[in-house]
């Protein structure tokens, strides 16, 4: 019986020593972050920005201190390298740079290759840019969350636009990226458009090659179709080279071209858009976002950057500084959970969940699930003297718990269930 009671105060102890291990850990002298983001190849110009949004605010949050006194320290990873040598890269990091923290991606076709590694690595990983809503529906992670919104968000806000702009529409033809993201976007486009508007006829499905550089096949087809409304969920220099090519051609004056992640090329392609484009941003972000014109941390933002790399912020520069601004809210969510000392990668990984913070426009939630809901701004291409490349009007934002799945659900079955009272909800913002 004494053995018994010995053995069973002893397991106790054990354990008691191995939780306060965990608990207590040592506060390092910086904080390693490996960031992934696309420094070569078409997208680089998405990620280009991104990488040079980082370096900035990272300077800033340590000038300010760092996180608790500990200063963020980042290592970059070219996505444009392939899947495989970005999964080489991303172990490397992790296991050989000690890095407790990885922002990774912009591809939803690396996201979905690298979330399952990070719960094995235990590496908290905070998924800064990619869509594909698939990620998080089919699995739960611990140690895998992101801080903003997902595929389902971004269409389910862009049908309900378009059906303001354009109720009447009849007709419909896609031409994405062939990859998760172009195939995946469109499936929810399509289900909800279709769920909300039964009668719309879909006269064209095209899916180039990621990466491509001639569009003339599929401009010719889309020009013999001729349909109402040609959508596009390409990105970065896929995106910017068709709508110069579509441009050159005149696609432009026979269709409405709808652009769900345009406000990343505005500024690049300058007069290769036309009034009337509709364009949306990924998210609530925009440098003349209609409700914070006082802001002054996004103002700041807007400006140093823009004196840094001479151009406005795009989505991937304002998603950067969300996965950052989480990260920092998550380690001190953490801290003060831990009565201040500094915490596990466990912890911080549980405190990322349940999170919410304010990026440099509205606030961002991470549901249990770890998926980010993000409110969503879309709006009409107007060319004006106060710019050489069009801006934005007509703008309307979207609340993200309107148009996200539901947790447990999966978003192509959930968006046929959203009914045509949605489109009039009273919380959704219209600025004129």
């Amino acid at each position: 019986m004494k053995i018994k009671t010995l053995a069973r105060l002893l397991a106790g102890a054990l354990a008691a020593v191995s939780l306060s291990t965990a608990i207590a850990e040592p506060k390092p002298a910086e904080l390693k972050v490996g960031i992934t983001t696309f420094l070569s190849g078409p997208a680089s110009v998405f990620g280009v920005p991104a990488k040079a949004a980082a370096e900035l605010y990272i300077e800033q949050i340590n000038a300010a201190g760092g996180i608790n006194g500990v200063k963020i320290v980042p290592t970059f990873i070219d996505e444009g390298v392939g899947a495989d040598k970005l999964l080489s890269e991303y172990r490397r990091v992790v296991q050989e740079g000690d890095t407790k923290v990885m922002l990774a991606s912009i591809s939803s076709g690396n996201c979905n290759i690298i979330a399952p590694v990070a719960e094995d690595l235990k590496v908290l990983n905070i998924m800064w840019d990619c869509g594909t809503e698939k990620v998080l529906e089919d699995k739960r992670y611990r140690y895998v969350t992101r801080t903003q919104a997902n595929a389902t968000t971004e269409m389910v806000a862009t049908v309900l636009y378009l059906l303001k702009t354009k109720p009447d529409i009849k007709s419909i033809a896609v031409m994405n990226q062939d990859y998760a993201w172009g195939r995946d976007s469109w499936e929810l486009f399509r289900n909800t458009l279709l769920t909300l508007k039964p009668d719309v006829k879909i006269v064209a499905e095209l899916f180039p090659k990621f990466g491509a550089t001639d569009y003339s096949t599929e401009i010719s087809r889309l020009q013999a179709l001729r349909p109402e409304v040609i959508l596009s969920t390409s990105w970065g220099g896929d995106l910017d080279t068709f709508v110069r090519q579509a441009s050159q051609r005149g696609l432009m004056k026979s269709s409405l071209m709808v652009l769900p992640l345009a406000e990343s090329s505005l500024e690049r392609l300058g007069t290769a858009l036309p009034d009337g484009v509709i364009v949306g941003s990924r998210g609530d972000h925009y440098f003349l976002h209609p409700e914070h014109k006082n802001n002054a941390k996004l103002n700041n933002f807007v400006k140093k950057f823009k004196d840094k790399t001479g151009a406005y912020p795009i989505y991937s520069v304002y998603h950067m500084v969300q996965g950052l601004d989480g990260l920092v809210a998550g380690y001190q969510k953490a801290i003060k959970a831990n009565k201040g000392q500094w915490p596990s990668t466990e912890q911080v990984a549980d405190a990322m969940h349940g999170l919410e913070f304010s990026g440099l426009t509205n606030m961002v939630k991470i549901r249990e699930d770890g998926q980010g809901l993000e409110d969503q701004l879309l709006g009409l291409t107007k060319k004006t003297p106060a710019y050489a490349f069009p801006t934005l009007e007509k703008m309307s934002v979207y609340p993200a718990d309107l148009i996200t799945t539901p947790v447990g659900q999966k978003s192509p079955e959930w968006v046929k269930t959203i009914k045509p009272e949605l489109m009039n909800n009273s919380r959704i913002k219209n600025f004129n």
